[in-house]
C-alpha cells in the first residue's frame, strides 16, 4: 500500500524535527563531560548549546526565501547534508572554539528544514487533520528530549561525548535521502530578497542571542546589556523598515492573531522554562549530588511517558475541552513538578525526582501540544509560511532565553544563599514564572477568541 503524499512529507518533517530536538537535549547531558575534557568554565560551556541555537535561529528567516529561490526539495536535502557534515565536525573537534563553530554550522543546516517542512506539511492538511499533525509534532518535541538524555548519558558513560554527535549522522542522512526521493518538485513563486530586512532581522536575533548567552556568564552582565541595547536598536530599525516594505521578510501583522500571541506566551512558560530548569538540574544532580550522566538522563524517561500520554489525550479532547482549560491544566501540573525539584537534597530523593519529571511531562505535554495546535490551526495557505517562520524563531528563542535566565538566576542566588539553598530557590522561582500566562488566558478577549 502506497503511503499518501502528505504523510510522506510529514514523515520527513517529523524526522528533521526529531533531529533538531535531540540535538538540544542530548548535547546538554554531555556538557559537564565536555567542560572537564576541554577545561572550560561552567558558565562558558553553554556556548555548545547556544551556538547551535544561534545558527538555527539566524537561518529560519531566510528559509522561506531560499525555498522559493532553489525549491523546497533542494532546500531540505541541502539542510540535512550540511547538518551531517557539521555533526562529523563536532565529533572530531579538538578545541572548544572549533566545537562551537561546527555547532553553529550544524544549527544553520538543521534550521533550514524546520519552517520549510512545517509549512509544506500543514498546507497538505486542513482542519482537524492539522490538529492531529500538531499532536504528532509535539509527540516528537517532548518524547525526543525524554529519550535523548538517557541515550546520551549512556553514550557519555560507555564511550565519550563525541558519540553524541556521531549518532546524529545516520538520521540526518536518512532525512536527506527521503527528501530527495519523496518530495515532489513544485513551481514556487520567487520572492524578491528583502536584503535590508534580512540584515536587520539576522542582526537583531544574533545580538539578542549573544546578549542572552552573556547574561548566563557571571562576569559579563555589562557586555550583555550592551548587546541587548544593540538588539533593541536593530529591532526598532526592522520595525520601521517593515512599515515601509510590502514584502518584508517577517510578516509582523500575524502577531495581531490572539492564538499566535497566547501560544508564544505559553511556549516561553512551559518548554522555555523547562529547558532552563532541566539544564540546572543536570548540573545539580551531577556536580552537587554526584549522579552519573546515565542516571541523570533516566529521569527524562518518565517525562516522556507523561508527555506522550498527556498529548494523546489532549489531542483527542482539544475541541471538546477548549484551549483555555487545557492551557491552565498543563501549566499548573508543569509548575507543580518544577516545585518538587526544590525538595531534592541527596541521592535518596529519586522518588521525588520521578514524581517531578512525571508531572512536568504531563503538564508540558498538555500545554505544549495545545500551543502547537492553537498557533497554526486557523492560518490559511498564504499565511502559513510566515506563521511557521515566526513560530520557529520563537521556539528557538524560548530555549535560549530559558537557559540564559535561569543560569543567570542561579549565579545571582549563589552570591547570597549558601550551597543547595540557591538551587532550590531557583527551582521555586521557575515554578512561579511558569504560571505567568494564566492572566493572559483569562482576559476576556483572549478567552473568547481561543475557544
Amino acid at each position: 500500500m502506497t503511503m499518501h503524499y502528505g504523510y510522506r512529507v510529514a514523515a520527513i518533517f517529523l524526522l528533521g524535527f526529531f533531529i533538531d530536538c535531540i540535538n538540544i537535549f542530548m548535547s546538554a547531558i554531555a556538557l559537564p563531560s565536555i567542560a572537564v575534557q576541554m577545561s572550560v568554565a561552567t558558565e562558558s560551556i553553554s556556548w555548545v548549546a547556544n551556538s547551535y541555537i544561534l545558527g538555527l535561529t539566524l537561518i529560519v528567516p531566510l528559509s522561506g526565501w531560499l525555498a522559493s529561490r532553489f525549491g523546497t526539495r533542494q532546500t531540505i536535502v541541502a539542510s540535512m547534508l550540511i547538518f551531517s557534515i557539521a555533526a562529523l565536525g563536532c565529533a572530531q573537534a579538538d578545541s572548544f572554539s572549533t566545537l562551537v563553530a561546527w555547532r553553529f554550522i550544524q544549527g544553520a543546516g538543521g534550521g533550514l528544514l524546520i519552517p520549510v517542512g512545517q509549512a509544506l506539511t500543514f498546507n497538505l492538511f486542513q482542519g482537524r487533520q492539522r490538529a492531529a499533525i500538531s499532536t504528532l509534532i509535539m509527540c516528537v518535541a517532548l518524547i525526543a528530549p525524554a529519550l535523548s538524555p538517557l541515550l546520551g548519558g549512556m553514550l557519555v558513560d560507555v564511550l565519550s561525548w563525541r558519540w553524541i554527535f556521531y549518532s546524529n549522522i545516520p538520521f540526518s542522512l536518512l532525512a536527506a535521502l527521503l527528501a530527495a526521493i519523496w518530495i515532489r518538485p513544485q513551481a514556487m513563486e520567487r520572492t524578491r530578497a528583502d536584503i535590508t530586512g534580512i540584515i536587520l532581522v539576522c542582526g537583531t536575533l544574533g545580538t539578542l542571542l549573544r546578549s542572552l548567552s552573556l547574561f548566563s556568564e557571571q562576569h559579563a552582565v555589562p557586555q550583555a546589556a550592551l548587546w541587548l541595547g544593540v538588539s533593541l536598536l536593530l529591532g526598532w530599525g526592522y520595525l520601521r523598515h517593515y512599515r515601509r516594505q510590502s514584502t518584508a521578510i517577517l510578516d509582523l501583522s500575524l502577531l495581531r492573531n490572539p492564538q499566535l500571541n497566547l501560544s508564544i506566551a505559553v511556549y516561553y512558560a512551559v518548554p522555555g522554562v523547562f529547558t532552563g530548569v532541566n539544564l540546572l538540574n543536570i548540573f545539580y544532580l551531577q556536580q552537587v549530588l554526584h549522579f552519573s550522566a546515565g542516571h541523570t538522563g533516566s529521569f527524562m524517561l518518565l517525562y516522556g511517558v507523561g508527555a506522550l500520554a498527556a498529548m494523546l489525550v489532549a489531542g483527542r479532547i482539544y475541541y471538546r475541552a477548549g484551549a483555555p482549560r487545557l492551557f491552565t491544566c498543563g501549566m499548573l501540573l508543569h509548575s507543580g513538578g518544577i516545585a518538587l525539584l526544590s525538595l531534592v537534597s541527596d541521592t535518596s530523593s529519586s522518588g521525588i525526582l520521578c514524581a517531578a519529571y512525571l508531572l512536568m511531562g504531563i503538564g508540558g505535554g498538555i500545554a505544549a501540544n495545545c500551543a502547537q495546535t492553537t498557533v497554526l490551526i486557523e492560518l490559511n495557505e498564504q499565511q502559513m509560511s510566515g506563521g511557521s517562520t515566526l513560530w520557529n524563531i520563537n521556539r528557538q528563542l524560548t530555549f535560549s532565553l530559558g537557559t540564559a535566565l535561569f543560569t543567570l538566576l542561579l549565579a545571582v542566588l549563589s552570591r547570597y544563599f549558601p550551597g543547595e539553598l540557591a538551587w532550590h530557590l531557583a527551582f521555586i522561582i521557575a515554578a512561579v514564572s511558569g504560571l505567568l500566562p494564566l492572566w493572559l488566558i483569562y482576559q476576556r478577549r483572549f478567552h473568547k477568541e481561543i475557544q
